[in-house]
């Protein structure tokens, strides 16, 4: 028998990436931690509207802060309305906190947003341990992406 639609429904919310931090970083490690939204903050998310791409997070005070990342206004909330550029606690173990602090504390390593996302109700966010590229690991990693494209169409064309 089939199932019902009621099992089947889900709801589609976006998967918001930072396409950019993989061009401008080497991701060392990687750790999913919660986010701390407001209500209008979550409808906007829900809706898509965030971008990642300036975003960084620190450590203060043992704990989790994320800077930059813009999540716009949700028209239908009116006067109520969330600061778009304000900082939001990220939520981590305490060991894990400290271990991230730990490798945030040498040199070139800064931690970024990777990927907005929510499991169930939850709002998560993948965030990454990152080093820095040089200008010619940037056009190295960009010959070797081209490299593969065109070994892909090679296959594709023989098949």
């Amino acid at each position: 028998m089939a199932k019902s639609a009621k099992n089947k429904k889900k709801t589609a919310t976006p998967t918001i990436e930072n396409r950019r931090a993989r061009h401008d970083y080497f991701i060392n490690d990687t750790l999913e931690v919660g986010i701390q939204l407001v209500g209008t903050e979550v409808k906007s998310v829900r809706e898509g509207n965030v971008s990642l791409k300036e975003g960084y997070i620190t450590v203060e005070n043992g704990q989790l802060t994320l800077h930059n990342v813009t999540i716009g206004e949700y028209p239908p909330a009116g006067q109520t309305q969330h600061a778009m550029g304000r900082r939001r606690r990220l939520l981590a173990h305490k060991r894990e906190i400290r271990r991230l602090a730990r490798q945030v504390d040498q040199k070139g390593v800064t931690l970024i947003p990777l990927k907005l996302y929510f499991e169930g109700s939850w709002a998560k966010i993948l965030l990454g341990v990152c080093t820095g590229k040089a200008q010619h690991d940037k056009r190295r990693s960009i010959k070797e992406r081209d490299m593969k494209r065109e070994i892909q169409r090679e296959m594709s064309r023989k098949a």
